[in-house]
């Protein structure tokens, strides 16, 4: 009994030490990916101030064909709204709100995923050259939750490479429509 006793007091020493740690992690996650798109900021604009155009190039959107989606507000900008719902793990459910617009530079989105959290992301637009930079965010408060701030750790890289394949996949579709229009 003396070899059971040492082994839980182990395990509760460990599990203390673990949550002692992550009060040392950061206490929020940032998530960045950039590319220059072949285009204005005015070619690439429309695509992001209108959250039913971004379907067209989410990385998310075909993931999931059974996903239901209502969307609310005005037709871009400022108060269009998106709520989906998904049983696919890699989609989920919740709501994505754009709550700043500035003509051709920015759009700010604030993300609601239910009992998973809140975050933001943000899309920059900036001329490059004869082009456009592009640069999408996402930024989440982690809390004091010790879980989240482990996970925090993880995001870039689950994260990362949707943003990378959503960039991809605008950077065809305003390039594909620049081209068409030439």
């Amino acid at each position: 009994m003396k070899w059971l006793k040492r082994i839980v007091i182990g395990i509760i020493a460990i599990v203390a030490a673990l949550a002692a740690v992550s009060f040392l992690l950061p206490g929020s996650a940032h998530v960045e990916r950039s590319l220059e798109i072949a285009a204005s900021p005015s070619e690439v604009f429309p695509l992001v101030n209108d959250l039913r155009r971004t379907q067209e190039w989410s990385p998310w959107a075909n993931r999931d064909p059974e996903m239901t989606q209502e969307y609310t507000g005005p037709d871009q900008g400022v108060g269009q709204k998106v709520a989906w719902q998904s049983d696919h793990p890699e989609v989920g459910s919740g709501t994505q709100t754009i709550v700043a617009s500035e003509t051709d530079r920015h759009v700010k989105t604030a993300l609601d995923f239910g009992d998973m959290g809140a975050a933001t992301a943000e899309i920059d637009l900036a001329p490059a050259g004869s082009g456009t930079s592009v640069t999408w965010s996402f930024d989440v408060d982690l809390g004091m939750n010790p879980v989240m701030r482990y996970m925090g750790l993880m995001f870039d890289g689950m994260i990362g490479p949707d943003y990378e394949r959503g960039l991809a996949s605008l950077k065809a579709l305003v390039e594909s429509q620049a081209g068409a229009e030439n």
